[in-house]
């Protein structure tokens, strides 16, 4: 009898993980729906007409490796990956060392502390945003902010926007004002480190600057190595500031080109779909390429506390 209520309970307990499954099952399909339907899907279309000639308003023909090839020469492209480049290796060290300086400041004890990082984090929602790009070019251009602030100590401005050797260094600047992400989650890192550390180092007569050096920034590495590779993946995605800074061309001459830009003009400019599904593969093996990178790294640089 016993052996009769104990295979009864074993099905009980067997149908009630099946309908525990079918619930989760159904929470996690809009999900998955978003990941075949939006995310999978859209990449493996992609992927297929990188190898095609595609206009958008007629069918795609297969070309081959046309689209890759033709990367070779493209000197648009070239000059595309340059400029990407160097404002991935300019903007994100600066941007993340003005925000743990910043976190660094605020961890020491400011009075309204939640005011400070709600006001610091601003930046980082809206300095993507259409309107924060165009209240740039507005700021940095001949009649600007910045040239009337410049007036103001006898110095003579000029069109920040409008020469190629600046143009670059205003996105780069608008990047580093976008720094409140990080910022956050520096400040939340530094508050994880036990103050005794730096207490008994203190007493061993370490100053601010050894502690720094010996306690805060390798117990800070973990985060550091996140931010790192969150700021780089989203650098290069930089689209919309360029986009509205230089009204869309890349200019003056290509000195704002951005590798997503490109891509854009290529695709919706050009109505070259083929060649911008290419580039945009492009783009996610180099963003790859980049995170395996700092992956493989890390294991000499970032230090877990286990």
């Amino acid at each position: 009898m016993s052996s009769i209520n104990e295979l009864r309970r074993l099905r009980g307990s067997q149908k009630g993980a099946r309908q525990q499954n079918k619930a989760a099952f159904f929470f996690l399909l809009p999900w998955f729906v978003g990941l075949f339907g939006i995310t999978l899907g859209p990449m493996l279309a992609s992927l297929y007409l990188s190898f095609t000639k595609y206009n958008l308003l007629q069918p795609p023909q297969f070309s081959g490796l046309d689209n890759w090839t033709r990367m070779v020469d493209d000197e648009r492209l070239h000059k595309s990956l340059e400029v990407t480049f160097s404002y991935v290796l300019v903007s994100v060290p600066l941007q993340l060392a003005m925000a743990l300086g910043l976190a660094l400041l605020l961890d020491r004890g400011v009075r309204g502390l939640a005011f400070y990082r709600s006001v610091f984090y601003l930046p980082s929602l809206i300095g993507g945003s259409v309107a924060i790009a165009v209240l740039w070019r507005a700021m940095f251009g001949t009649n600007g902010l910045v040239n009337e602030a410049l007036a103001l100590v006898g110095i003579q401005g000029q069109g920040w926007i409008s020469e190629p050797g600046t143009a670059l260094s205003t996105l780069v600047v608008l990047n580093v004002w976008t720094f409140g992400s990080p910022m956050v989650i520096f400040l939340a890192g530094l508050r994880q480190i036990p103050t005794s550390l730096y207490e008994a180092a203190s007493v061993d007569g370490a100053k601010r600057w050894r502690q720094f050096r010996s306690i805060t920034i390798p117990l800070l590495t973990p985060i550091i190595f996140f931010n790192l590779v969150l700021q780089i993946i989203h650098a290069f995605q930089t689209f919309t500031q360029a986009f509205v800074v230089s009204g869309g061309t890349g200019g003056p001459a290509d000195s704002t080109l951005f590798f997503s830009l490109y891509l854009y003009q290529r695709g919706f400019g050009h109505f070259d779909m083929g060649y911008a599904s290419a580039l945009a593969w492009v783009l996610l093996l180099i963003v790859a390429a980049f995170t395996a990178v700092n992956f493989w790294a890390s294991k000499y640089w970032v230090f877990y506390d286990d």
